[in-house]
């Protein structure tokens, strides 16, 4: 029986999306006071991206199975279960991946334990649907999911329903689920409702991120403030390209950014995608000048407040810094 069944007391709520959930809990306690506190925006598009494969798990469930488990909070005394997903070792080796493209692969990074999640509970879904449509199993499929979680696909195969040991699990996701549901809402997809992962190109061709998009420390100046973009590493004079074909609306040097391109990709979804290439050692566009994806834009460099060659791209929607790698597609 996986941990997730013990109930984690004084912690809850957390991110939100579509429900789709079975029928409301019965009479009992209101829910558990919630930890959104411990839950930053800026993860809705990896819930999202963690779930866009999969039509049974929704963000909100997701988000909501995860403030069950942990709070959203990377506090775990034990160490087979790891990070705010719970995961054990065994079951990291099997779902976990560098999906943020930060160097390494590790359930205490968030980024890499909502997608690993996503992709069991999708893996789970299609079982659980597969034994639905033999008639094998009877049920809704997200909480027929969420029990293959807590107890096993075998366990729910022979009860051929929600088994009573699940129940508890089940009833403490959905508890949260609304809370979720508003979050989700309150951030909006950022591409209007296409696949963000599918609309750009990477900038460079290793993406090697040495400084992720949030609030961090400046090397240089000290001051703790968010960091608008991504940094990836990369050697001077390695090609920069343009992530999405667009029109050039400034390049040229600054004070902070150094060498500096900005490109205006139009509209997506009613809202404008613009992206940010800095600190180049050299231009290779010119404003007005229009470009396609993967054309090149210049070359990496080291030129304003930096501390070594790499690059700083941002994304930026209706003129806010978004994170940049759930846009990003994973193969040029």
């Amino acid at each position: 029986m996986v941990p997730g069944l013990l109930a984690l007391t004084g912690v809850s709520g957390f991110l939100v999306l579509t429900g789709g959930l079975s029928p409301a809990l019965p009479p009992g306690p209101d829910p558990a006071p919630t930890s959104s506190s411990n839950v930053d925006a800026s993860y809705v598009p990896w819930l999202r991206k963690a779930t866009d494969a999969c039509a049974v798990v929704t963000p909100a469930l997701l988000a909501a199975q995860i403030d069950q488990l942990s709070g959203w909070v990377d506090d775990s005394a034990s160490l087979s279960e790891q990070g705010i997903a719970r995961f054990t070792v065994a079951r990291w080796r099997t779902w976990g991946r560098d999906d943020d493209a930060n160097g390494h692969s590790s359930p205490h990074d968030p980024a890499d334990a909502i997608m690993a999640l996503g992709r069991q509970d999708c893996s789970l879904a299609k079982k659980v649907t597969d034994l639905r449509t033999r008639g094998t199993v009877s049920g809704n499929l997200a909480d027929l999911t969420l029990a293959a979680y807590a107890v096993g696909t075998d366990t729910v195969a022979r009860t051929g329903r929600v088994p009573g040991a699940a129940r508890e699990f089940l009833d403490q996701v959905k508890a949260r689920l609304p809370q979720y549901e508003a979050l989700v809402r309150r951030n909006p997809d950022q591409a209007g409702g296409q696949n963000a992962a599918a609309i750009l190109t990477p900038p460079v061709g290793t993406l090697t991120v040495t400084s992720p998009f949030g609030s961090r420390e400046h090397p240089l100046t000290g001051v703790t403030k968010l960091h608008t973009g991504v940094d990836f590493g990369a050697p001077q004079g390695v090609r920069v390209s343009a992530a999405r074909a667009g029109r050039v609306e400034f390049a040229g040097p600054t004070t902070a950014y150094g060498n500096r391109v900005v490109i205006d990709h139009g509209t997506i979804g009613g809202k404008r995608l613009e992206t940010t290439y800095s600190h180049l050692s050299a231009l290779q566009v010119t404003a007005g000048q229009t470009v396609a994806a993967g054309s090149p834009v210049g070359l990496v460099g080291s030129t304003g407040l930096s501390t070594g060659p790499h690059l700083h791209f941002e994304v930026l929607l209706d003129a806010q810094y978004t994170d940049p790698m759930p846009w990003l597609s994973t193969t040029r």
